[in-house]
């Protein structure tokens, strides 16, 4: 059986996201303390549900401590257990909040909407250290409905790994397990009129950074490490782990970087690219 145990901050998107794996066939608990998780678990395995989804958040905090030694146990029996933490910075959540005008559940009686999110941080902080971790900043739903799809659904293989790349001026990505910087390795694109409206995918760019940058000697060092270092991610029963490489804008060096690393790495692992700040 596979179990999907899906918590985050208020406001990340855990509906969305537990809705796509309804949608794909899992039976989903939502808001589950965490001293039932066990029960439902074996009343699905009973029943021969294969794959299981369960919500549990900030909402049952009272429980949420008993998550690791549940997870070992779940795992010794047998069961394909992942650990999703879905997070958001504060200025998302204060627009999402806003927006929906939903109070958030952690509010009382005179405390504001950030002091509120700043102490579910500090109760699930623990949490997002023992699960994949899915920065939900700048995605729409349907992006993180693509997400869950890409990690949770297909399930290709033990270990996916995860090409991001961003730019520096929107912050760092919170989900990233490597990040790796570009900026003052490589001459930015961007100050050269002819490259400027172009990106990381079209064929001047990607000849530019190979002919006149050390863009390549740096993709090989990345490559390198990442080697060393994957076999320690799956023993260590790791879903996917998520490789952030950044530039200042996130449309030229970044997004080429990001693609060559998924090309070398494709044939041995199930890959999947993001690039944040580049639209459509």
């Amino acid at each position: 059986m596979r179990l999907v145990l899906l918590s985050g901050v208020s406001g990340s998107g855990k509906s969305v996201a537990l809705k796509a794996l309804e949608d794909a066939g899992f039976f989903c608990v939502d808001n589950l303390p965490a001293d039932l998780i066990s029960p439902l678990a074996d009343y699905a395995r009973a029943r021969g549900e294969e794959n299981v989804a369960i919500s549990a958040d900030a909402r049952s905090r009272e429980t949420l401590g008993a998550l690791p030694e549940l997870v070992q146990k779940e795992r010794a029996k047998g069961t394909d257990v992942r650990v999703i933490f879905l997070d958001s910075s504060d200025e998302s959540l204060v627009r999402r909040f806003s927006e929906s005008r939903r109070p958030h559940p952690l509010a009382s009686a005179g405390r504001e909407l950030k002091a509120a999110i700043a102490e579910e941080r500090r109760l699930l902080a623990w949490l997002a250290e023992i699960g994949q971790r899915i920065d939900t900043s700048a995605l729409t739903p349907g992006q993180l409905r693509q997400w869950v799809q890409d990690l949770v659904v297909s399930d290709r293989a033990p270990l996916t790994l995860i090409f991001e790349s961003f730019g520096f001026k929107g912050g760092p990505p919170l989900d990233a397990d490597y990040l790796f910087d570009a900026r003052c390795v490589l001459p930015n694109p961007h100050y050269d009129p002819q490259l400027r409206p172009l990106t990381g995918h079209d064929a001047a760019v990607v000849a530019y950074l190979e002919r006149e940058t050390q863009a390549g000697l740096l993709i090989e060092d990345i490559q390198r490490f990442l080697q060393r270092w994957l076999p320690r991610f799956m023993l260590d029963q790791r879903a996917s782990i998520t490789v952030a490489i950044g530039c200042t804008g996130g449309r030229h060096r970044s997004v080429y970087i990001a693609e060559e690393l998924a090309g070398r790495f494709r044939p041995e692992y199930p890959v999947v690219v993001r690039h944040r700040d580049l639209k459509a």
